[in-house]
């Protein structure tokens, strides 16, 4: 894929910011060089072009082959095949490099092949069963194609943990709250759970959380069933609401327009905490309601943005 073509492929992510709450995604395939496909969200993407040289570097994790420098900025690259472990992938480095943006870092992927863009709607994207065994839990949702096929759709998230572990969550004071606090949140993602955990633990709150949207809503609709019946406001039995913005069956772009529909939830302000941390991603979760937007994963950035709403 030439410049040309990689810049027409992309084209017009701007416009997509209109998909939100529309419960529709946008997803890259692309191939290892096996008879699997693959995918990763458009808004992830910034270019696709040639595998170019890569600067060997001593002591770097398994699969991270090297560096390169992209327009002054250098940044790593990872061969995505040696983390899923495939059989038959052709020897050699991918020759096609996916440049992404992920939670204010920049970094390339180096694949077989890319493919094209399909839009779907996330009630058709599923959370994996056999596959997480298969490939450590780096596969973190599963689309059928409508011609046949199924899609995997790559853990980002687990995959940079694997090869380059987990920042150390230390320094976060706890809220000053009043009585319990509990804070409902949902993300898809092992990894963002456990980091999501460490840090409400260390604020002091105590959390209730949801894998995928479609659980979440089906969740919180009962609690607040729960809190009319037994005459109580919402906010006394949740504080307030994490969703990722990328997740299997609804997206948190549809939970949140549910949420602030729904005059039950009056009150409870809604946090959007996504690796998608782009200008158009946080005029997506603007458009649909939520109070605050903060990228993944800065302990401490998610702290102070939920401090404040939890002592107000």
């Amino acid at each position: 894929m030439n410049a040309l073509e990689s810049k027409n492929l992309l084209e017009g992510v701007d416009a997509r910011t209109r998909l939100a709450g529309s419960n529709k995604m946008e997803i890259l395939l692309f191939s290892l060089g096996t008879r699997e496909i693959f995918g990763i969200n458009v808004f992830k993407v910034r270019e696709v072009g040639r595998t170019p040289h890569i600067t060997k570097t001593p002591n770097m994790p398994r699969g991270v082959e090297g560096l390169i420098s992209l327009r002054g900025n250098v940044i790593p690259v990872l061969s995505l095949a040696p983390f899923l472990q495939l059989d038959g992938t052709p020897p050699g480095l991918g020759k096609t490099m996916m440049v992404a943006e992920y939670s204010k870092r920049t970094l390339g992927f180096l694949v077989h092949e890319v493919d094209r863009i399909i839009r779907v709607d996330w009630d058709r994207v599923k959370a994996p069963e056999s596959v997480l065994s298969a490939n450590q839990g780096l596969i973190t949702a599963v689309i059928e194609l409508e011609g046949g096929g199924l899609v995997s759709i790559l853990d980002v998230e687990q995959i940079l943990a694997n090869a380059f572990g987990e920042a150390m969550i230390i320094d976060i004071q706890p809220a000053r709250i009043e009585g319990d606090a509990s804070i409902f949140f949902v993300d898809d993602s092992i990894v963002a759970r456990r980091k999501i955990s460490e840090v409400l633990d260390k604020l002091g709150v105590r959390h209730k959380h949801a894998t995928n949207g479609l659980e979440a809503w089906t969740r919180l609709q009962g609690i607040a069933a729960h809190t009319q019946q037994v005459g109580i406001s919402m906010r006394d039995e949740i504080r307030l609401i994490l969703v990722d913005a990328e997740m299997p069956e609804m997206d948190g772009y549809v939970l949140t327009k549910n949420i602030k529909a729904d005059p039950r939830f009056d009150g409870v302000p809604v946090v959007m905490h996504s690796s998608l941390s782009s200008e158009a991603n946080r005029a997506m979760g603007k458009s649909v309601g939520v109070d605050a937007y903060v990228a993944k994963f800065d302990a401490e950035a998610l702290a102070d943005t939920l401090r404040p709403l939890l002592e107000r």
